[in-house]
């Protein structure tokens, strides 16, 4: 079974997240739309499955990266969410909450084993 297939987002805390878009549009010339900026790419021996990594700051204060303490988290994009997760159960991966499912894909959160939090999204890319 396939696991991850490339990074879905970068998500790191800051003081100022509107500034910070801000600095990188003005300087690195992001485009940013509410969320962040994306990447778009094409999924490799698979031109016509374009895919996207983002790139996202959180409030300093934000309690979204708990259980974890650190500023950062990755969002890792995987294929087969489901199977997945069973495998990991199997494996006694510590999975943080259930599976959720959303019109742009699923997800789930899950520690790895320093306590950093990891977020498994399936996305449903058009």
């Amino acid at each position: 079974m396939k696991r991850v297939t490339g990074i879905g987002g970068i998500f790191f805390k800051c003081k100022d997240p509107e500034k910070m878009k801000q600095w990188y549009k003005t300087h690195l010339g992001f485009e940013i739309d509410p969320y962040g900026a994306k990447f778009d790419w094409k999924q490799e021996g698979d031109a016509a499955n374009n895919g996207y990594t983002l790139w996202s700051p959180f409030p300093d204060k934000t309690k979204y990266f708990e259980p974890s303490s650190k500023d950062f988290m990755i969002n890792y994009r995987v294929e087969n969410l489901e199977a997945l997760v069973e495998e990991l159960k199997k494996e006694g991966v510590t999975l943080l909450d259930n599976l959720e499912t959303y019109d742009y894909g699923k997800f789930i959160h899950i520690l790895d084993i320093e306590g950093n939090k990891i977020e498994l999204w399936e996305p449903i890319d058009k």
